[in-house]
């Protein structure tokens, strides 16, 4: 894909048809070492928001698996990852 910035790129996204709230999933690189699988597009009902793997533990709620640690590159991710996407529309 083409979306990167600060070493963040978008390798694959695959986009989901119907009328669910789950949009699209989406494979990232960081710094072309590291890579999160199932990243997702998510409708919400203020708008599109990226949503982070995630697994149920045993308390019945879903946890996060991977996240940012900082507010900046959550913008940022969220600017690469919205970015694609838009560009596959």
């Amino acid at each position: 894909m083409v979306n990167q910035n600060n070493g963040v790129e978008v390798l694959r996204l695959h986009r989901l048809s119907g009328e669910s709230s789950l949009k699209a999933f989406a494979d990232v690189s960081f710094a072309g070492v590291f890579i999160v699988k199932g990243i997702r597009v998510v409708e919400g009902k203020n708008g599109l928001f990226v949503g982070m793997p995630a697994r149920k533990g045993k308390d019945d709620k879903w946890h996060d698996t991977a996240y940012p640690l900082t507010k900046e590159f959550r913008e940022v991710l969220n600017e690469v990852v919205l970015g694609a996407y838009e560009e596959e529309k």
